[in-house]
């Protein structure tokens, strides 16, 4: 291969972000300059939403008419409704998640509108609609009775009513939050950089996100939750953990929830979210899949030296809270909604179309020879 290509783009800086960086010195994602442990411990998912949305973090009255906003915001239309009741109920859901932002940009009467100011309150309508529409999924496909959003609830206690027809204990809202906290925003991963292509020909915000939805889908980006908890299924009981964690590396299987392109020594996420796995696991009296994540973890480190990425503890966490396997993702999309519209309206503000070359390594010139000779 040529050494002047660089496959996946890797080391290639292709633009500047204000938005979030990861700081190697401090081992520490941080989000318009505040490190993310320190958000999840001080702030409500709402407040860091505003923070990426925004650039600061709102005071008492800020974030008051935000939580308003998003309120007022939460309802969708009936046509959306009837359309997810009769969507198959095998249907991935996030391909639900991926048509219905489609079918916001189709009812939105400012979906044509690149200002900043229409750009911010479509992001602020696809980011309240998004988790109704997915929780009126969640419900449609087990025959159950679509709720509808309710008054006085916040972001996290709001999409749990939603789907289970109640909220639970301000401590598993609490590692709800942190989850969200976590996933809100990454810099330059694949499907915000999707998001940021789309823009770069001045197309629109839902289609940016439909195609970071789209890209979020893979296994080896936001699906990696969904692996795992697909693994410690198959694994079953603590007993088969070692004996099973070491057959599949002995196979040179992969494993997934592990390893980053970004970090090479360990997420710097994966701490704190490891903490409210083991707090859900308390609260939900489930010694089983602490010690299967336990065991794997410690085996991966020692036989490969390579740590968890933020999607390990992620994935069972949302097991213990009740939320079924291929429901992982579309959650992850709740929360980067918020990092994807940041990038979107960063893209606008100084856009430059994004259109990279390519090393052709096909057949020399050639003519197409008569029909006769061929």
């Amino acid at each position: 291969m040529n050494d002047n290509i660089k496959k996946g783009l890797h080391g290639i800086i292709v633009d500047e972000t204000t938005i979030s960086q990861v700081m190697p010195g401090i081992n520490s994602l941080t989000y318009r300059g505040y490190a993310v442990q320190d958000l999840c411990e001080k702030c409500s998912f709402e407040e860091v939403a505003y923070l990426i949305l925004n650039k600061e973090l709102p005071n008492k009255l800020q974030l008051k008419k935000f939580n308003k906003k998003l309120e007022d915001n939460r309802n969708i239309s009936t046509n959306m409704r009837k359309t997810l009741k009769h969507m198959p109920k095998k249907a991935h859901p996030m391909d639900v998640a991926r048509t219905v932002v489609s079918m916001m940009g189709l009812e939105d009467k400012e979906s044509s509108n690149n200002s900043p100011e229409s750009n911010m309150q479509k992001a602020i309508r696809i980011f309240a609609k998004t988790p109704t529409a997915l929780a009126i999924f969640f419900r449609a496909r087990k025959g159950k009775k679509i709720l509808s959003p309710k008054k006085g609830l916040g972001f996290s206690e709001n999409f749990f009513y939603m789907c289970f027809g109640k909220v639970p204990s301000k401590e598993i809202v609490k590692a709800f939050d942190v989850s969200l906290i976590l996933y809100a925003e990454h810099s330059f991963n694949v499907s915000t950089f999707t998001a940021r292509t789309i823009t770069s020909s001045l197309s629109d915000i839902h289609s940016a996100i439909t195609g970071a939805i789209g890209s979020l889908k893979g296994p080896l980006h936001g699906g990696a939750n969904e692996e795992v908890m697909y693994m410690i299924n198959k694994i079953k009981k603590p007993e088969n953990s070692l004996k099973w964690i070491n057959k599949a590396l002995d196979n040179k299987d992969v494993i997934m929830g592990f390893g980053h392109r970004v970090y090479k020594k360990g997420d710097s996420r994966v701490p704190t979210m490891e903490q409210y796995f083991k707090k859900v696991s308390k609260i939900k009296n489930d010694k089983k899949l602490l010690k299967i994540y336990e065991t794997v973890k410690s085996i991966m480190i020692k036989r490969k030296h390579i740590h968890p990425n933020v999607d390990y503890p992620t994935g069972p966490t949302y097991h213990l809270m009740g939320f079924d396997t291929d429901f992982f993702t579309p959650i992850f999309v709740l929360s980067r909604i918020t990092g994807w519209s940041a990038h979107i309206m960063e893209q606008h503000a100084s856009n430059k179309l994004i259109r990279p070359l390519s090393k052709y390594s096909g057949e020399d010139y050639r003519k197409v020879p008569l029909l006769n000779k061929r």
